[in-house]
């Protein structure tokens, strides 16, 4: 295995350093750079257009799922190693969705991480065990029920917004961090919850923590 560059994505101080450590036992492998939050990955990523990028599902601004679209489109020779506490049916369809074609639960990253980036560096996708069964099997990664469905049409720009919500947001905060009318925002919104089939905030907080799109 030759030389490796590896952004780190992580809004946990210790679970960067878990990581960083693990890398820099490898030789060849670097660290090119850090980020605390999913639009920080975003910039890094298109600044350092690093072999690898490893990004935590639940970060502030922007989640690792919509960080790693946005990295993809604009770095096609980056792969994705997502990392996350859990892996629900639901949230592992949204990764095989994005096109990552790594996933890693944090619980088996000792054991799995080095594996995954030498798969990755190899353009070859790595999934830990307990993923790589809705990963390989198309019933279980097909899914079923109206929610479902209904979750899978959420456009990338709609869980930008859940996000900046669910974290408490307001629509004019909304609007000024996406660089969009306040109008935008709430036309959006009441899609989301149609979409959805939500009717309060608080129901849609739920759904972004069920989702991991942000942290409980």
């Amino acid at each position: 295995m030759g030389s490796l560059r590896i952004l780190v994505a992580d809004d946990h101080d210790l679970m960067r350093r878990g990581i960083k450590t693990i890398i820099e036992s490898r030789k060849g492998w670097e660290i090119c750079g850090e980020a605390l939050t999913g639009t920080q990955a975003v910039a890094k990523a298109l600044e350092l257009k690093p072999d690898v990028a490893i990004l935590d599902i639940s970060m502030p601004e922007l989640n690792g799922i919509e960080a790693a679209k946005k990295i993809l489109k604009a770095s096609d020779k980056t792969e994705i190693l997502m990392l996350s506490m859990h892996y629900s049916d639901q949230i592992i369809r949204a990764v095989m969705d994005a096109g990552i074609r790594g996933y890693v639960v944090k619980s088996d990253s000792d054991r799995d991480l080095s594996t995954a980036l030498e798969n990755l560096a190899s353009h070859k996708p790595f999934y830990s065990n307990r993923v790589s069964d809705v990963a390989v099997n198309p019933q279980r990664r097909n899914g079923a029920g109206a929610a479902k469905k209904s979750a899978s049409r959420v456009t990338s720009r709609e869980n930008e917004i859940i996000q900046r919500l669910s974290e408490g947001k307001s629509s004019k905060e909304v609007a000024v961090l996406l660089d969009i009318s306040v109008k935008t925002v709430e036309t959006h919104r009441a899609n989301i919850m149609r979409k959805l089939e939500l009717h309060t905030l608080s129901e849609l907080v739920r759904y972004a923590i069920r989702n991991q799109i942000i942290e409980a």
